[in-house]
């Protein structure tokens, strides 16, 4: 096994990976960088990793006041106050409580032969196909949607009803906002059934723990309470998964000197998963905006009371002060905390679950198949393209 460091690759040699913002740069507004979101609104702009980081965690900061009719926001519409990603201090930690053990690095673990089976299984699949293989269909599209159904306890033939839901939800568009409620209000009524027993689920999966559970929380979760935080996950847990996923498969056989050093040297994987996640958004936005309800004093100045703030990890990231060489994709880059998955209390709760099925993929996919390569050029790949979602729709591949 080789150890010898592999060159970086630059994050603008592969197509797509990067994408225009979409807000408008205002410049300087009183001493303060400001952006126009879509929805119109002025907010105080954070690129530097030192104001992120500070910013999302700091509890003082309100998402709750973003979401309302005419809110501060990158969606076209509202979503249900009772999401994790909406709730501010306490009632956060109260809801929190309750799913915190499971969604750990130590309950994640608790299922790592279910992720290793379905990969591997997946895998078979696409060596035993007929057709043209495509990687994303036959492996990739199949091992989210497949772990969560097993972890949530639903039936996996549901999927044909709730992923084409879910898929539209995450993308997000404006062009249509009355099709975009119509399909997150049927979602939302299938978790609703599920919770409600209306549907069948089985008693071991997270939707009857969590029924089990909701008297660790003060008071006991309600039902809206349950349906916002297993929403989540039903989407969460598949449709973000399945983007970080294939763009980090796709970023390895776009770059195929990545690939090459996995098929390599295997323990480079993990601290690789971390390094492609760190440049890797889920879609067009990498955080929502919050709204200042103090005074904060930040590296440029003061962000007064009321102001509306973005966040951006996706820039945090990219800060040379604190990753040499940012725009650079460096499987030997020493570990250091990156914001891809939040900071604070709304740090993305299913980073573990990405983490190791994304790793397990990848040294899958290595191990059995080193001669992996895409079987098109990168740059005519389609590709889904939304606030939530943004990844490749295919990815033709021979070996």
């Amino acid at each position: 096994m080789s150890t010898t460091a592999s060159a970086p690759v630059a994050i603008a040699s592969i197509p797509h990976l990067d994408t225009p913002p979409v807000y408008r740069d205002l410049g300087l507004r009183d001493g303060r960088p400001t952006i126009a979101l879509p929805s119109g609104h002025e907010a105080v702009h954070l690129t530097r990793f030192a104001d992120v980081h500070a910013v999302l965690g700091d509890s003082t900061f309100s998402r709750s006041v973003c979401n309302v009719d005419d809110g501060p926001s990158f969606l076209p519409t509202v979503t249900p106050k009772e999401f994790l990603l909406n709730i501010d201090a306490p009632d956060h930690a109260r809801m929190r409580r309750v799913v915190t053990r499971d969604f750990s690095a130590k309950g994640v673990s608790r299922i790592a032969p279910l992720i290793e089976a379905t990969v591997e299984e997946r895998i078979d699949a696409l060596v035993a196909g007929d057709g043209p293989p495509d990687l994303f269909a036959t492996v990739l599209d199949e091992i989210p949607a497949r772990i969560n159904c097993a972890v949530l306890g639903i039936p996996l033939e549901d999927r044909a009803f709730f992923r084409p839901l879910t898929r539209e939800v995450q993308i997000a568009s404006a062009e249509d906002v009355p099709l975009l409620l119509d399909r997150f209000y049927a979602v939302y009524d299938y978790m609703a059934d599920l919770v409600a027993g209306r549907r069948p689920h089985t008693p071991d999966g997270l939707i009857g723990r969590f029924k089990a559970d909701r008297e660790r929380s003060d008071p006991p979760l309600s039902d809206a309470e349950l349906v916002g935080i297993l929403l989540a996950v039903l989407m969460g847990g598949d449709q973000n998964v399945l983007t970080v996923l294939t763009k980090a498969v796709y970023a390895v056989l776009a770059a195929p000197s990545l690939y090459a050093r996995i098929v390599d040297d295997p323990d480079v994987v993990p601290g690789l998963v971390e390094e492609l996640t760190r440049v890797l958004p889920l879609g067009t936005t990498s955080a929502f905006p919050r709204v200042a309800t103090r005074d904060v004093p930040l590296s440029f100045g003061t962000v007064p009371t009321g102001a509306v703030v973005y966040a951006d990890a996706f820039a945090a990231n990219r800060d040379p002060d604190v990753f040499a060489g940012p725009l650079v994709i460096d499987p030997d880059r020493p570990p250091k905390r990156h914001l891809q998955f939040g900071y604070g209390m709304h740090h993305c709760m299913g980073a573990a679950y990405a983490r190791r099925e994304i790793t397990t993929t990848l040294t899958a996919l290595a191990r059995r198949l080193p001669g992996l390569r895409l079987d098109a050029d990168p740059a005519g790949l389609r590709w889904d393209h939304g606030t939530v979602l943004r990844r490749p729709a295919e990815l033709p591949v021979a070996w």
